[in-house]
């Protein structure tokens, strides 16, 4: 089984004032240095145990990349160390050893040498390399000719043919396209499920809460939070609107300190609320609770305004327990329009729809926005709530279906 130590982990790159200071370094490594210590990541310190999935999550240059590279050996730490224990197979940047002059088929060959297994093992496993990247003919073609997406599908083939006791991914399946990716996906989960340690990197939080057990959040090359996996992307998704908040012209620094503590203090929930927003009160209303599926049901969403708003608008979400969003919606992209408001103003939206939810347990996401744009993008992110309450469905009359979602179809027989 596979495990992973992290300890007191630091990488730091020299910066020069001036190219030639690089030089009068290098020829007096005595002198006083010429360059300052650039740290990108500082202070890292985690344990993966053997069969456990975390998923790494931060904006770019958080320090995400470096990490994984320290990890895999492709990079020297400047300090702390690292262990790993067992078989390690990392897909950080797929097919970039690949020569172009030579075909698929040799490039597998030297590429599954490269990770440890012999000709003979490569040979034997060559027919379900070949299956699993379903590139036909291009196999004995010079890799030259192929597209970036062909050479992710041969690539992340040759690292997965067989299972690893650490897995390390670093979007490698971004460029690939979406049947793909679903594959690929499907493979990883499979390692998984069978006992192998999972390390993931991905800037899609969804990805992470449905494969990763557990949640590590990046942020200026230290870790900002380390938990279960569906606590640690609420609080990232929340932040990231945070973010785009404070980018708002018109902010005071007050106003943005206190919005960073405000945030800071709610991560348990992951929670954003502006002070343009003086309340948010939801309702679910339904002929019975709790919910059976099937029924009616409307979210009724109430928000008092402490500020005035031009276009102001109001949205909700579902997702599942495994963190899947089932739909996401608000008034702006449904083409309905609202009204201006003024401090003081209660702003009252009712969504109905039938609940077509299979039994289970779900969370309502709560938004208030001003000033949609662009297929629902807003000028100003006022409130955010990514699990405003937790909502049980049990069984309606006659389930006759399984899933998430029932499309009641019509059905015709001829």
């Amino acid at each position: 089984m596979g495990h992973l130590a992290v300890r007191n982990l630091g990488k730091a790159y020299k910066r020069y004032a001036h190219p030639w200071a690089r030089l009068l370094e290098w020829l007096d490594p005595r002198a006083i240095p010429r360059h300052a210590a650039h740290w990108v990541l500082r202070g890292v310190s985690f344990t993966v145990e053997p069969g456990e999935s975390v998923g790494i999550i931060g904006v770019n240059g958080a320090g995400k990349s470096t990490l994984l590279k320290i990890i895999t050996g492709a990079t020297q730490p400047t300090e702390g160390t690292v262990e790993v224990g067992g078989r390690v197979a990392a897909l950080l940047e797929l097919g970039m050893g690949f020569h172009p002059d030579f075909t698929g088929r040799q490039n597998v060959l030297m590429a599954g040498q490269l990770l440890g297994m012999s000709a003979e093992e490569v040979n034997q496993r060559m027919p379900a390399i070949e299956a699993f990247a379903e590139i036909g003919d291009y196999i004995d073609q010079p890799v030259r000719t192929y597209s970036s997406g062909m050479q992710v599908r041969l690539a992340f083939s040759v690292a997965t043919a067989r299972r690893p006791d650490v897995l390390i991914v670093d979007e490698a399946l971004s460029v690939g396209d979406l049947y793909f990716q679903h594959k690929c996906l499907l493979r990883i989960r499979a390692f998984r499920d069978e006992g192998a340690t999972l390390l993931l990197v991905s800037h899609s939080p969804d990805t992470v809460r449905m494969l990763c057990q557990r949640g590590i959040l990046l942020e200026d090359g230290a870790i900002r939070k380390d938990a279960d996996a569906a606590s640690v992307m609420d609080y990232y998704r929340a932040s990231q609107v945070r973010r785009c908040e404070l980018a708002a012209p018109g902010e005071s620094t007050a106003d943005l300190e206190e919005g960073a503590a405000r945030l800071a203090g709610r991560d348990s929930k992951a929670v954003l609320a502006h002070k343009a927003v003086g309340g948010v009160r939801v309702e679910l209303l339904a002929p019975t609770l709790p919910l059976h599926s099937g029924d009616p049901l409307t979210v009724r969403i109430a928000a008092a305004f402490t500020a005035a708003h031009a276009d102001p608008h109001i949205g909700f979400g579902l997702r599942n327990n495994m963190g899947i969003v089932i739909y996401e919606a608000n008034t702006y992209t449904l083409r309905q329009p609202t009204r201006p408001v003024r401090a003081g103003d209660t702003l009252t939206v009712a969504f109905t729809f039938p609940c077509r939810l299979w039994p289970g347990t779900y969370e309502l996401m709560v938004g208030v926005a001003d000033g949609g744009y662009d297929r629902g993008s807003f000028a100003r992110a006022l409130f955010f709530d990514q699990s405003y309450l937790i909502f049980e469905v049990v069984a309606g009359e006659a389930a006759g279906w399984a899933g998430l979602w029932n499309l009641e179809p019509e059905v015709l027989v001829s």
